[in-house]
């Protein structure tokens, strides 16, 4: 292949390199190599991420490398009907070239096939050539991809898609079944809670690659702010009770805390007790004393009276 083309020229050169990678260094979730003929145009194969509608799914794509590569972006192309994007028809995403001021020269054919299965999952937006398929029409379409790669172009393309075809399928695993209980958005809508899906892959990060390839992958896609208030207004932050604690401990515990009041407070009780005690007992005093004096004006009353 190298015999044929310029090698001094540095798009040539780059590409060479990148498919001397691609051959040494191949990955289970894409395939990609470039025609005899023509180095600038690839065919490529992309495997659906796990725990999405698009698992299990083998897809097919083409890409065109400009002459500038890599200081120009590719145009990129699904061949496979995915429902995710229009097939035949160019995507417009950050690493295509309907956004050359997002292209980065560092980056290459593998960080791009790994940043399309990121997007794949994400909102399409209304972007261009984007689809809005609903989850079972794309799962359907995941498994309908792996019977037969798509026929496109000429005898030399489709005997290298038909090579990639089989080498995605022999690094596949089986089609996972899916069922309705099983949808965890589904499960949020019939149970009416707030289900968070934290067991569902992060679309923007790739499952098996490198971490040099995630850092590039993080630059490519653009990532939800983090909530720096751990725990949002409104919504306290309780302490967890451990799971061996049954509830019949916890009630024993709460009737010991009622039955036996902490000492402040029986200090407190006996202190009103006496309180109460000392304030009777001046009452009956007072009352003692008012009855004497009574006494005493009656007696004076009836000593006058006789004297009289």
């Amino acid at each position: 292949m190298a015999e044929k083309y310029n090698l001094k020229n540095p798009a040539v050169k780059r590409i060479l390199q990148e498919v001397k990678e691609m051959q040494s260094n191949p990955s289970d979730d894409f395939m990609s190599l470039p025609l005899e003929e023509n180095i600038f145009e690839w065919q490529f194969a992309i495997r659906g991420s796990c725990e999405t509608e698009f698992e299990g799914g083998i897809y097919h794509g083409r890409i065109q490398l400009p002459a500038e590569y890599p200081f120009k972006p590719p145009s990129f192309m699904l061949l496979t009907p995915n429902g995710r994007f229009e097939t035949q028809t160019k995507i417009c995403l950050s690493i295509s070239n309907h956004h050359p001021e997002h292209w980065q020269p560092s980056w290459s054919v593998r960080t791009a096939l790994v940043a399309l299965i990121a997007f794949m999952p994400t909102n399409p937006n209304g972007a261009l050539g984007s689809l809005d398929y609903k989850k079972e029409e794309r799962r359907a379409l995941a498994i309908k991809s792996r019977e037969a790669p798509p026929r496109f172009g000429t005898p030399e393309r489709q005997k290298l898609t038909d090579e990639i075809h089989e080498y995605m399928l022999s690094k596949a695993p089986p089609v996972p079944q899916h069922s309705p209980s099983q949808d965890p958005e589904e499960q949020h809508h019939e149970n009416g809670e707030d289900v968070s899906r934290v067991s569902s892959p992060n679309p923007e990060t790739p499952a098996r690659e490198g971490p040099q390839s995630r850092t590039e992958v993080d630059q490519i896609v653009e990532e939800e702010p983090a909530n720096a208030n751990p725990h949002p207004i409104g919504v306290e932050a309780s302490r967890e009770i451990p799971s061996s604690v049954s509830n019949n401990q916890l009630s024993q515990d709460s009737d010991k805390r009622v039955s036996n009041p902490r000492p402040e407070a029986r200090a407190q009780n006996a202190d009103d007790r006496l309180f109460t005690l000392a304030a009777i007992g001046l009452t009956i005093a007072i009352v003692v004393l008012l009855l004497k004096k009574f006494i005493k004006s009656v007696e004076h009353g009836a000593v006058f009276m006789d004297g009289s």
